[in-house]
């Protein structure tokens, strides 16, 4: 299998074939089909980690696995195990374009599945688009995608009726299962025509250019809270905080609960399917754990772009009290959270800018704070 790190090490989202370089190593991403992996197929992936990288997987806000610390020496090798081992595509093109977020709760051979595969059968025929561009699928019993990145959505009509809606748009287009990827061929060609490309994504696009009236014919159902954490039909919900698990850790996981598979979800959750645990290390088991009101990235010294530490200021933050989510970001990219928060936490050159109801890029409030001085979030403005 050919690939092409060195091209992909600059800065771009990573992917398996196209991983970015880190301050600990390649961060290679790996984009589980259907968003579920089974018992073996999460052994197998826990054992390339161990081998491979640093022994650490990160749960992604896209419901994606990454595996960090991989030698640029070994990405190959890693390439073709994972290929081996049925968990990307061995296509590059393919496997970048399949930017995918999949409502947690499908079942074989139902619309969610169907849709899925008719995707994936689409996907190499649309033209290119900017590599953070995806599509959700949130076309399951209730909407849980909402917040999730995406740019073209996949939803139901409050009647149930299938809707495909442009991202940044409060309504879209009513179509049918013989229609739907002929739709999002077109919803693909207008964006590109207009330039859509210019802007990266769907969303702010929608902000320089109108969409056609024919794109916003009915409002999607409302969003619905995601399942909590703890026993769910089917398995258990799990929260991993900060996306951020041993692979030792989630290799006993499926053993010690007893599972058939896992499914990636939003949140940085885990449905442990047809198992349960009581306690079991590196996963929140209980709901309100405010660990897992917080998003957080690697920061310093893992990424080379950030100036400032992270993840031990969010755990120490997370306990204070505060009205909505908390974002910890090491610089201004916001890649553990790509939507607003309630207080945003932006390093830049050593310190953090602190940004209210906003994402981190967004204007702050407040300036140059330094991290050991950030006791009390209510006290800005």
């Amino acid at each position: 299998m050919t690939s092409d790190p060195v091209s992909a090490i600059r800065g771009w989202c990573p992917g398996a074939h196209r991983p970015m370089m880190s301050g600990d190593g390649l961060v290679v991403r790996i984009r589980p089909f259907r968003a579920h992996l089974d018992t073996g197929e999460v052994r197998r992936l826990c054992a390339l980690a161990d081998r491979f990288g640093t022994g650490t997987l990160e749960l992604t806000s896209r419901a994606n696995l990454q595996i960090r610390g991989v030698a640029l020496a070994d990405h190959g090798a890693l390439l073709d195990a994972l290929d081996r081992a049925g968990l990307i595509d061995s296509d590059p093109e393919i496997e970048r374009r399949r930017n995918i977020l999949m409502t947690p709760d499908w079942t074989a051979g139902d619309l969610s599945d169907r849709l899925h595969g008719a995707l994936l059968r689409q996907l190499p025929l649309l033209p290119a688009l900017p590599a953070k561009m995806g599509i959700a699928i949130d076309t399951g019993a209730a909407a849980q995608l909402r917040q999730g990145s995406a740019d073209m959505r996949f939803e139901r009509t409050r009647d149930g009726q299938l809707l495909l809606r442009a991202d940044g748009a409060a309504r879209g287009r009513r179509i049918d299962e013989d229609t739907a990827m002929t739709a999002l061929a077109a919803l693909v060609d207008w964006f590109v025509a207009t330039g859509g490309a210019d802007t990266g994504r769907m969303a702010r696009h929608l902000a320089r250019v109108p969409l056609p009236e024919d794109w916003q014919q009915a409002a999607p159902r409302p969003d619905h809270h995601a399942p909590e954490i703890g026993p769910q039909p089917g398995g258990q919900i799990l929260g991993v905080p900060f996306g951020l698990i041993r692979a030792g850790d989630l290799a006993a996981l499926m053993t010690l609960g007893g599972a058939s598979g896992l499914r990636l979800m939003t949140g940085r959750r885990l449905w442990l399917r047809d198992g349960a645990v009581r306690d079991a290390p590196g996963v929140v088991t209980r709901p309100g754990d405010p660990l897992m009101t917080v998003d957080a990235c690697p920061g310093k010294p893992a990424c080379p772009r950030a100036t400032v530490e992270t993840r031990a200021l969010a755990a120490r933050l997370a306990v204070l009290p505060r009205a909505g989510r908390l974002h910890v970001s090491g610089c201004a990219k916001g890649c553990a959270r790509p939507v607003p928060a309630a207080v945003t936490l932006t390093g830049r050159d050593g310190c953090f800018d602190l940004v209210r109801n906003g994402r981190a890029q967004d204007d702050p409030v407040a300036r140059a704070l330094h991290p050991s001085r950030i006791t009390d979030l209510s006290e800005y403005p």
